[in-house]
């Protein structure tokens, strides 16, 4: 029985670990991904993060289409060809 247990509490720690090594790494932003933060076109509930604006912190959480300061991820370069595509998002002042 004791084998059992520590087979157990092995396995329950080694998937613990790759759990907190993979949420650590989808947290951090990918560096030279190819794509670009795009403002001003994304439709309710598909934002990739949070407002800018400070309206909530998550994504899916937009309200309305293409508020300035929603935000997608889009390839690089692909945002200035969108109308209402802004690279940076509405000034808050």
């Amino acid at each position: 029985m004791n084998k059992k247990k520590l087979f157990a509490a092995s396995m329950l720690a080694a998937f613990s670990a790759m759990a907190v090594s993979s949420a650590s790494a989808h947290l951090e932003p990918k560096k030279n991904d190819g794509k670009e933060k795009c403002y001003g076109v994304v439709k309710a509930g598909e934002n990739d993060c949070a407002s800018k604006a400070a309206k909530h912190s998550c994504a899916t959480f937009a309200k309305v289409d293409n508020d300035p300061n929603e935000w997608i991820k889009l390839p690089q370069g692909l945002c200035d060809k969108l109308v209402g595509g802004k690279a940076t998002p509405k000034d808050a002042g």
